[in-house]
């Protein structure tokens, strides 16, 4: 079964289910300060999940497009992938564990769907801890379903619990669905769970029953809901009997091509390059630019380690980037049409990018050079000084050092590294803090500003302005526009007085649901080149703005505080940035 005909049966398996279908939502998270990317299906709905009401209903079902970097040292194995596509069924307050268990078991086992062996299915369970109980009624449901209890296996939180996405918001224990794949167990312990590949993880089934406050306390939410996941490329690469993902066939023509080009087989080489490339051209679709700042540094490092696989491959050709690239929006161009959309953007900015990381190590070899001519060794500092201040890569000094009969303290080069990290560490902590639930009230806030600041463009600047990205944390918003100059101080006041005269009025902010065509009739305000449902929900503060929006909002502009636009700046090629706080 091909991963395209699986997406298909599981969104008709649920529609029959009631579920409605929605789109899948960008990389870049909207309404979440806590993470760089959408790592899970969940992030988009996280204001639903706790309580926002959805145009769609209570059941829906989709695939969302992910992105985690937390495993890049595992890339290049059978299985891990920084892009990855995640099947997903919700319910925001409506069905539980029962009809969930039940659901899964049929999609999974029934001949009319993936016909999976019902005697090689192993289940696990939350132990329960001082949290949250043992769930024994997962273990009823399974039961019932004919799962005898060897096969069912009790797993503590660290394997059997979901969320929060960040240090607070919604979470829960989940159960996990496995598959026998007949290999031979690698010791008496040998469970699901355990890495050696003999028990394939099918599907999670989440139950988000708690939401995590500030002081680490698991309180019941006031809805109970069910957040499942199943990876795409893993799933597909079960159901076709392959080893690796990187054989099935939204695969399999990338790798074909870097494989046509290299001179050395190196396959964990080719699978990096298979992996990250991928992951760039996705990053890419979203206008993301390569630079040394959050989704912009993940991606420059996604690139610049591609192209450091293309050398130890033997890969010499200019532009081999942008050529995986096309391969990667042809298999995915008919899902995902940003790509198509926004094709010479992502051609361009990979081949721009090429070329600056030649020019950093040709900087870099020439440092290289003045180290080896003024000692016999060099150190992990050094090695770590052309990786810092230069961007040469460490493997790159380890290769060239022993081309030269040197060595290198490798481990003097991980201590650098590793301090570095924490510092890394720590600033991300310190920009990203809070979580989901204790910002909400901040997020809100400057969410319904950011409403205001969008109209008030159009209003002082040009009524042609639309949004072109917006980034919210619990101390600021970021909203882009489209602008082809910097704005005056002049203009500058009069959209943040316009601002502050809104607030004043104290205007009332009201939230309908009703059909797209309605909205855009109403001359509603959106990002039109994301998919929305066929029901949206809009978002008017009187007669000054009226946006299409997942929200939340607060209830009256009088909660905003003073609004003041603290930088403007350019953020691409005619696209302006402003960051403003509410004080």
């Amino acid at each position: 079964m091909k991963a395209k005909e699986l997406k298909n049966k599981y969104f008709e398996f649920f529609k029959e289910k009631g579920h409605k279908l929605i789109s899948s939502a960008s990389l870049i998270p909207e309404h979440d300060p806590t993470v760089l990317f959408t790592t899970a299906g969940m992030h988009p709905l996280v204001p639903y999940l706790m309580g926002e009401k959805h145009p769609l209903g209570k059941k829906l079902v989709d695939v969302q497009k992910c992105i985690r970097t937390v495993d890049i040292e595992e890339i290049g194995d059978a299985s891990h992938l920084t892009f990855f596509e995640m099947l997903g069924n919700w319910s925001l307050g409506d069905y539980w564990k029962k009809d969930a268990i039940e659901w899964s078991f049929e999609f999974l086992t029934s001949k009319k769907w993936l016909g999976l062996d019902k005697n090689k299915l192993h289940v696990t369970v939350f132990a329960g801890d001082e949290d949250a109980p043992k769930d024994e009624e997962s273990v009823g449901v399974w039961g019932s379903l004919g799962i005898p209890k060897e096969r069912i296996f009790y797993l503590p939180k660290k394997d059997n619990w979901w969320g929060p996405a960040g240090s607070t918001g919604p979470c829960g224990p989940d159960t996990e669905m496995f598959y026998d794949t007949g290999k031979e167990k690698c010791g008496k312990d040998c469970k699901p769970g355990c890495g050696c590949g003999k028990y394939f993880e099918v599907w999670n089934d989440v139950f988000m029953q708690y939401n995590k406050t500030k002081d680490g306390k698991y309180v019941s939410l006031k809805q109970k809901n069910v957040d499942t996941g199943m990876g795409v490329e893993r799933t597909a690469a079960m159901l076709q009997g392959k080893n690796t993902v990187y054989e099935i066939e939204t695969f399999a023509p990338i790798m074909e091509k870097i494989q046509s080009e290299a001179k050395e087989q190196n396959i964990k080489s080719m699978r990096i390059i298979a992996d990250h490339l991928r992951a760039s051209t996705f990053i890419l679709g979203e206008k993301v630019i390569p630079n040394n700042l959050d989704q912009g540094y993940v991606l420059r490092r996604l690139i610049r380690r591609s192209i450091r696989h293309f050398r130890l491959l033997g890969i010499g050709r200019e532009n081999f980037t942008s050529e995986i690239a096309r391969i990667v929006i042809d298999i995915y161009k008919k899902d995902y049409a940003e790509l198509n959309e926004n094709n010479s953007f992502i051609l361009e900015e990979l081949e721009k990018e090429e070329k600056k990381f030649k020019k950093t190590l040709e900087i870099g070899l020439r440092e290289f050079n003045k180290l080896v001519k003024s000692d016999l060794r060099i150190t992990g500092r050094e090695a770590f000084i052309l990786f810092s201040s230069y961007g040469f890569p460490w493997e790159m000094t380890q290769e060239l050092a022993e081309e030269k009969g040197l060595k290198v303290d490798k481990s003097e080069f991980e201590k650098e590294f590793k301090r570095h990290q924490q510092l890394s560490r720590a600033g991300a902590e310190k920009k990203f803090k809070g979580g989901l639930a204790d910002s909400s009230e901040e997020s809100k806030r400057l969410h319904t500003a950011t409403h205001l600041l969008n109209e008030a463009l159009r209003k002082i600047i040009s009524k042609d302005i639309v949004q072109k990205g917006s980034n919210i944390t619990p101390e600021r918003l970021r909203f882009d526009f489209n602008f082809d100059r910097k704005l005056t101080e002049g203009e500058t006041k009069k959209v943040e007085d316009i601002v502050n005269k809104k607030i004043k009025e104290a205007i009332p902010v009201k939230r309908e649901e009703m059909s797209l065509e309605e909205a855009k009739k109403k001359h509603a305000q959106g990002v039109f080149e994301h998919k929305y449902a066929d029901r949206v929900s809009v978002y008017s503060i009187g007669d000054f703005s009226i946006e299409i929006c997942g929200g939340p909002h607060v209830k009256n502009t009088k909660e905003l505080g003073k609004f003041k636009i603290i930088k403007e700046e350019s953020s691409a090629a005619g696209i302006r940035r402003i960051k403003a706080v509410l004080e």
